[in-house]
């Protein structure tokens, strides 16, 4: 059942809230009454004490005056801002650039220190590449040198590996075996720099276990887009030029839970990876 408010509790809520936003907006009772087309007196009279209630037609225009929702003012809610104003916060189409230097999304892990971070990679995940890789799948792109790019992506990859948060990192199954022997997106990627970039996981499994867990899922049984779960607070989906971002709490834990059946759902867990990329590469080079 719903929590009712009492027309007496109401009534000092709505107009200590309406003040509020009279304050803030530095609007005037003359003013308000000009903005709504009500008169002086009851615009008084709603901010004097009592149990005096607008009617809805008069509570929306103060709502529209004072550029709050009607629900904050009548205690429906607790955040002032319009429905509009909140979901043009909530979800947010932000630039996603194909490069090394995503100062956005390297904003996002900083603001999530401390918190779990969930990632399902577009291909490997980047802050896993060896530079070999590295300047091979960027080498269009980089803009300056190889060298100064990859000194400067690798020293973002160690504020990430000592920022405090534990990461969780789900990868279909068919885009290792791909990378292992060079189909489809990673065609043309020498064998040797393939190889080195399997030692490389293999080893971060080994040493930053538990703070890193790889999962391994079955894209047969369950799809995901790329996607990284920031904490609590914020997930951003990769279309390819774009990220759509989520602020909303209600999005954030949905696309946590999604995560977390990818997890469940993988055949290979954070301590069957390393087994499951031995095993790769031993037959990498057949």
């Amino acid at each position: 059942m719903p929590d009712f408010i009492d027309k007496r509790d109401r009534a000092p809520l709505f107009r200590s809230r309406l003040a509020e936003a009279m304050a803030l907006r530095g609007i005037s009772q003359a003013a308000l009454a000009r903005a709504t087309g009500a008169d002086r007196s009851t615009v008084s009279a709603l901010l004097a004490p009592g149990t005096r209630l607008p009617n809805a037609q008069l509570t929306a225009d103060c709502a529209t005056a004072l550029q709050v929702s009607s629900d904050w003012l009548l205690g429906l809610s607790s955040r002032p801002e319009p429905v509009e104003t909140l979901l043009a916060g909530s979800v947010i189409l932000a630039e996603a650039p194909r490069a090394l230097f995503d100062q956005e999304m390297i904003g996002w892990h900083h603001a999530a220190a401390g918190y779990k971070i969930r990632h399902v990679p577009a291909s490997l995940p980047d802050m896993l590449k060896t530079p070999e890789v590295v300047a091979w799948e960027y080498a269009d792109l980089l803009g300056v040198s190889t060298e100064q790019a990859i000194a400067a992506f690798q020293d973002q990859l160690d504020w990430m590996k000592t920022a405090r948060s534990d990461y969780e990192i789900a990868m279909p199954l068919h885009e290792i075996s791909n990378f292992a022997h060079g189909l489809g997106y990673w065609s043309g990627l020498p064998l040797a720099a393939r190889q080195a970039q399997m030692d490389h996981l293999i080893a971060m499994c080994d040493t930053l276990y538990p703070s890193l867990r790889l999962y391994l899922f079955d894209a047969h049984q369950v799809y995901s887009s790329p996607v990284t779960v920031f904490g609590p607070h914020l997930a951003a989906v990769y279309l390819g030029r774009h990220y759509i971002v989520f602020r909303d709490p209600a999005r954030v834990q949905s696309i946590l839970q999604h995560f977390d059946g990818l997890v469940r759902s993988a055949p290979f867990g954070a301590r069957g990876v390393r087994d499951h990329l031995v095993q790769l590469q031993q037959v990498m080079d057949q």
